[in-house]
């Protein structure tokens, strides 16, 4: 006896589980059209159900949208902040500066060349040790200022400073203090270079700068120990430039120098003239001063550094 096919109980396409069912000899379904509405009333049922049944975070759901809102509201009514001028700007940084100023340029340049610059002094008698005390010897030694220019202790200063001293000492910015030998002399521009014995810690000497571009009326500093008080700074301008200067006795004349107006007196001479960036344009040499006090009367000159580098045997700029 012939069997029946099987089929799956998955749906087909075009409707071919029915008619197989036909085929087989079950009886044909009758589709429930009633049935789509019935599923949309249970759904209805059970939404209804969860609403009562969570009334109160519904609500606070509710009562957050409404905060919300409010807040847009608030947000949407408040002013926009002011943009920022430069006139705001301006007036915020002087305030600023009023409350904490900053250091004037001269002083910076004070700073930047001051752990550079040495005291130098002539002493005139193989037992002096150079001390300071306000005695006869003292006063018979010869006073000036030096600026290093090599790290391994080369010093720059005026001839005059040490010409015929029995023994040259230096004191460094740190304090330390050394012996010290002329190993170079340059006397058409009143130089002298000296190699210190000992050195401090950490030396560093200082940076030199072309005076190519140097003009009347920058800013200058000359930095050395004037009647021994130092170190000193004093602020003028360039004054001029390719002076020339003969010395009191007027056996020497010294030609190509700066002419400045910083104060300058007895002691401040082999110290440096230095640009408002901290670098070294001249040597400070001499003062003019008609008079017998040897002090100044706003007219003072140096060397060129590119002199005083040559004098170190150093390169051109």
């Amino acid at each position: 006896m012939k069997r029946p096919p099987l089929y799956s109980p998955s749906p087909r396409r075009g409707g071919q589980a029915p008619a197989a069912a036909q085929a087989a000899g079950e009886p044909a379904r009758t589709p429930d059209l009633d049935a789509p509405a019935r599923a949309d009333a249970a759904a209805g049922r059970r939404l209804r159900g969860f609403a009562l049944g969570h009334r109160m975070p519904l609500w606070s759901l509710g009562g957050a949208l409404v905060a919300l809102g409010a807040l847009g509201a608030l947000l949407a009514l408040r002013p926009a902040a002011p943009l920022l001028t430069q006139d705001d700007i301006d007036r915020a940084v002087r305030a600023s500066l009023e409350k904490e100023p900053l250091p004037s340029q001269a002083a910076k340049a004070y700073e930047a060349i001051l752990p550079s610059v040495v005291r130098v002094v002539g002493l005139m008698d193989e037992d002096d040790k150079g001390e300071d005390r306000p005695d006869k010897r003292a006063l018979e030694r010869s006073l000036g200022t030096g600026v290093v220019i090599i790290d391994n202790g080369t010093i720059l200063t005026n001839l005059h400073v040490v010409w015929g001293a029995k023994k040259i000492r230096v004191r460094f910015f740190d304090g330390h203090e050394s012996d010290a030998a002329v190993v170079g002399a340059q006397p058409e521009n009143d130089l002298a270079v000296l190699k210190a014995a000992s050195l401090p810690d950490d030396l560093a000497a200082a940076t030199m700068r072309s005076t190519g571009d140097l003009r009347p009326g920058d800013h200058v500093i000359a930095v050395g120990h004037p009647f021994g008080i130092g170190p000193s700074a004093s602020y003028g301008v360039v004054s001029g430039l390719a002076r020339e200067f003969r010395s009191p006795e007027g056996d020497k004349t010294l030609t190509n120098l700066i002419q400045f107006d910083a104060a300058a007196n007895p002691g401040n001479s082999g110290g440096p003239l230095v640009t408002m960036d901290g670098q070294v344009v001249g040597i400070v040499t001499a003062i003019l001063n008609p008079g017998e006090q040897r002090t100044f009367i706003g007219i003072g000159f140096a060397v060129p550094i590119e002199n005083a580098a040559n004098a170190a045997g150093l390169p051109p700029f």
